[in-house]
């Protein structure tokens, strides 16, 4: 594509995907390891650690991306955290590793992992066209997917050949890697500008940032439903080692293949959805997914490796498309400097909502109510489509206008 010639963003694109790269390696030990140690309940607790802390996260590091320079906050953030994942191999050598130094580390992830989340689509915008930014965002849902193809089925091969706990020293090597790419980028990734409102009130703190994507329903509506998806999400992480330990042989190389079929069917529908041209429709196309999607999550409900694996390709085929076309309308929709503390309310929402599916999966696979599980995802999933359908089926989206001057009495027809 076209953008990748962008010296700055092919950096950025780069550093994301080697550091996810790590990332879907370590998810597959970490599961294993609590499946075979705490079961579907350690499952569940483990996908607490790694979400909710997000919600924590969000609250203090939004301002600080708006704050000081995104570009630190990168660095700082991957060296401290590479540090903190190398800790799983040190105490594995010494016979140490317990259960609660792995949600330890998940905590400190979960924690921390909204500078990432939040900061790569608050510097898109800084490193290349407007033009050009749903070719960005589909790379960068591209690099997660390209990357989880890889990171789950390494991560199940390293489990057979070197213990589980080692593959996390493959991630704490990632997270130095990203933060020395990080450092060569140009652009000087620096916070933004500080700016006025039109009563010279300065554009600070949470309070006009709460109150931008409460009144603004392209903003509002896209948090709340990507949280219900999101939750959908959080329970499908749970089924998934749950179905590779309980359903299909007790195997790790299972789990790897089906993190490895959802993340190649996202990487398909990422492509195609960034090589799209941005439509007024934008919504509608996104309700329409959400309907499509949900639905096919009953897929999952025949407990058959073939029939699951179908379910897993439609899933991802049709949520990475969303997921594209969603983040164009939240960067277009949230003002330069407001970039990142929305980016990181609206996305720590949005993750917030992970560790709640997480935890019902959990109690609801504890007592084998699998297929209830099912149905509840699909509910989760599909019904804030019918929501998004209804209210903008006569609403347009527009490039280059914001939250803010769409609020202004200049931009209000007579």
């Amino acid at each position: 594509m076209a953008v990748l010639r962008i010296a700055d963003y092919r950096l950025l694109w780069t550093a994301l995907t080697i550091n996810l790269l790590g990332d879907g390696a370590t998810y597959t030990a970490l599961a294993w390891i609590t499946v075979d140690r705490a079961g579907a309940g350690g499952l569940g607790v483990l996908g607490v650690c790694l979400t909710l802390p997000v919600i924590a996260g969000g609250a203090v590091i939004g301002p600080l991306l708006d704050r000081f320079s995104r570009r630190k906050l990168f660095i700082y953030d991957s060296v401290f955290r590479g540090v903190v994942v190398a800790m799983i191999p040190l105490a594995a050598v010494l016979d140490r590793l317990a259960m609660w130094q792995l949600y330890a580390v998940a905590l400190v992830y979960g924690l921390l992992k909204v500078i990432p989340l939040a900061g790569t689509p608050a510097v898109i915008p800084e490193l290349v066209p407007e033009s050009e930014l749903q070719a960005a965002m589909g790379l960068e849902s591209t690099a997660m997917g390209a990357a989880n193809i890889v990171g789950p089925a390494l991560g199940a091969l390293l489990i057979t050949l070197i213990g589980s706990s080692n593959v996390l020293l493959l991630d704490a090597a990632t997270y130095l890697l990203f933060a020395f790419l990080i450092s060569r980028i140009s652009a000087p990734l620096d916070r933004p500008a500080p700016v006025e409102d039109g009563a010279t009130k300065r554009v600070s703190g949470w309070a006009p940032v709460f109150d931008m994507i409460i009144h603004d329903k392209f903003l509002l509506l896209l948090t709340l439903s990507f949280a219900l998806f999101n939750m959908a999400s959080g329970a499908l992480l749970v089924a998934l080692p749950w179905l590779a330990k309980f359903e299909f042989s007790d195997s790790p190389g299972i789990l790897g293949l089906l993190l490895a079929v959802l993340a190649a069917a996202e990487l398909i529908g990422s492509l195609v959805s960034g090589a799209l041209k941005t439509s007024e429709k934008q919504m509608l196309r996104i309700g329409q997914l959400q309907i499509v999607t949900g639905a096919t999550f009953l897929l999952l409900a025949p407990r058959s490796l073939p029939v699951i694996s179908l379910g897993l390709i439609l899933i991802g085929v049709l949520s990475a498309p969303m997921t594209v076309l969603g983040g164009v309308v939240r960067m277009t929709r949230t003002p330069a400097e407001m970039r990142g503390r929305a980016m990181t309310l609206m996305r720590t929402t949005m993750a917030g909502s992970l560790p709640v599916g997480a935890a019902l999966g959990g109690i609801l696979l504890s007592g084998s109510h699998y297929t209830g599980l099912v149905v509840v995802m699909t509910i989760l999933a599909a019904s804030p489509g019918f929501l998004t359908i209804l209210i903008f089926r006569n609403v347009p989206f527009r490039l280059g206008v914001n939250a803010l001057v769409d609020r202004s009495p200049a931009t209000v027809e007579p």
